[in-house]
């Protein structure tokens, strides 16, 4: 489950990719950044954007909606790249929009049903409900497979060396 504070509840922050709400563990997220320029490389995974320059840090960025195998949609003044601790590695998952930051009571957040999850169970921690809504709390530390994860190494090590050029 998500990480628990001492009185029983859960920071997260929420985010929208087509007219579902998701939400990550605050602790996860390192910043969330307006869309910026990402530099395409050539080869990488079909879900990833490219690579950005975060104050000297090259860092991968996932369209979200291409992992999650969602309709491609325009990126609007909304769009934004959310920067969140993978592995140990920062990595930049790109969102229709962030929402907001909320707290949910650890009885608020139940496992999540298989016809919500569909054959994705592993990527989703649970599900969260406020009211009539319902979050869709993602486990980070699987959005990539373990081969995912060497590419996505392979992946900034070349952008490094291009940014070194």
């Amino acid at each position: 489950m998500a990480e628990v504070t001492k009185d029983g509840e859960t920071q997260l922050v929420v985010f929208r990719m087509e007219n579902e709400e998701f939400a990550c563990n605050i602790n996860d997220v390192r910043e969330v950044l307006k869309m910026v320029r990402v530099t395409p490389l050539p080869r990488s995974l079909d879900f990833v954007e490219g690579v950005i320059n975060l104050r000297g840090d090259v860092i991968p960025v996932i369209d979200l909606r291409m992992r999650f195998g969602l309709a491609e949609a325009e990126r609007t003044d909304d769009s934004r790249i959310i920067i969140v601790e993978v592995e140990e590695r920062m990595v930049g998952l790109i969102v229709d929009s962030v929402t907001e930051v909320t707290r949910l009571m650890q009885n608020q957040i139940q496992d999540a049903p298989s016809q919500v999850a569909g054959g994705k169970t592993d990527l989703i921690m649970g599900v969260g409900k406020i009211e009539q809504r319902m979050l869709i709390i993602l486990n980070l530390n699987r959005i990539l497979t373990s081969e995912e994860q060497i590419a996505l190494n392979d992946i900034s090590q070349a952008g490094k060396e291009l940014a070194s050029q």
